[in-house]
């Protein structure tokens, strides 16, 4: 559905920012936006999700002690 809202013009432009920043549109802005006011409202705001991070099962490849950790950290900085 089509609707005309007016904006602040300081709000519009951090919108328009906003969704060039992500690759989205302002209209993905502004309804990304308003269902998470409305789900607050409801009280059911979707669960925080943590995104993957890991390393592909391939974790830690070496083990070391904290004294290699720092000279490894600092190798090559002068200190």
């Amino acid at each position: 559905m089509k609707t005309t809202i007016e904006l602040p013009d300081d709000l519009l432009a951090e919108a328009k920012r906003v969704a060039a920043a992500r690759g989205d549109t302002f209209k993905g802005v502004l309804v990304m936006a308003l269902r998470r006011s409305l789900d607050l409202e409801r009280g059911t705001q979707a669960q925080f999700r943590l995104r993957d991070a890991s390393f592909n099962g391939h974790g830690l490849v070496k083990e070391m002690d904290w004294a290699e950790i720092r000279e490894t950290i600092y190798e090559g900085r002068g200190a």
